[in-house]
């Protein structure tokens, strides 16, 4: 809600089609999947941070039809119920601590253990009030995130992963959970530390660009870092 207390337009849009929370709006996934179409039919998608159910909506929603296949994965500390409406048999919700799952935990829940088409991280550190804090905590989240999807890619990004003619010694979940040309979305409260992460992010992948979705609150810090198709690792 707007400032003193009255619906916003967002708020009243997504009363008015079902969704569970204005999110379904203010991420891309109204807006970021019009605009970047990463979520495309058959897909599997991630969803970290998924309360209270409004990006599983969508996603489901983007996946089209039943009969299309795919796969939508939430998971969120608290325990996430699928909403009733715009989601279907495809949509499942695990309640866990997504800074405690291991990438050979995660694997396991994506469609024949293979991994993950397109990742969502709408994760948001309980707000302090404390700028620096908050913001200090929601790159951890993000860190969290970009590692689960890539892995050891993260720390080597300019090794082209693995010397010529030198074999590989690491588990195959050290590649992380994120399909070759797979996308990824990660929210951010902005600060100097986000300019990191994107620098991380830019040898990774193909595009990787910011955008504030425009049901963003002006008072919001809320940003979210879009990153398209991962280069074979």
């Amino acid at each position: 809600m707007s400032g003193g207390g009255a619906p916003d337009f967002f708020y009243r849009e997504a009363q008015r089609l079902g969704y569970v929370a204005r999110s379904a709006f203010k991420v891309s996934l109204l807006q970021i999947q019009n605009q970047y179409k990463l979520i495309k039919p058959g897909c599997s998608v991630l969803d970290l941070g998924c309360a209270p159910g409004a990006w599983l909506q969508v996603a489901c929603q983007s996946l089209g039809p039943l009969k299309n296949g795919g796969a939508v994965v939430g998971i969120d500390v608290k325990k996430v119920k699928v909403p009733s409406l715009h989601c279907d048999a495809r949509v499942q919700t695990i309640s866990a601590d997504v800074m405690k799952l291991s990438k050979p935990q995660v694997m396991e829940l994506s469609p024949k253990k293979k991994g993950f088409s397109v990742i969502l991280s709408d994760m948001c550190p309980s707000v302090s009030g404390i700028s620096t804090r908050d913001a200090a905590l929601s790159f951890e989240l993000g860190m969290q995130a970009l590692d689960l999807a890539v892995g050891r890619a993260m720390n080597a990004p300019n090794d082209n992963f693995q010397n010529e003619g030198e074999s590989c010694t690491c588990s195959p979940y050290d590649k992380g959970v994120l399909l070759s040309r797979g996308h990824l979305v990660i929210k951010l409260l902005e600060s100097e530390d986000t300019k990191e992460l994107s620098q991380i992010c830019k040898p990774l992948f193909k595009k990787s660009t910011w955008l504030r979705p425009k049901a963003t609150r002006s008072s919001s810090r809320e940003i979210y870092l879009i990153c398209q198709d991962l280069k074979s690792q």
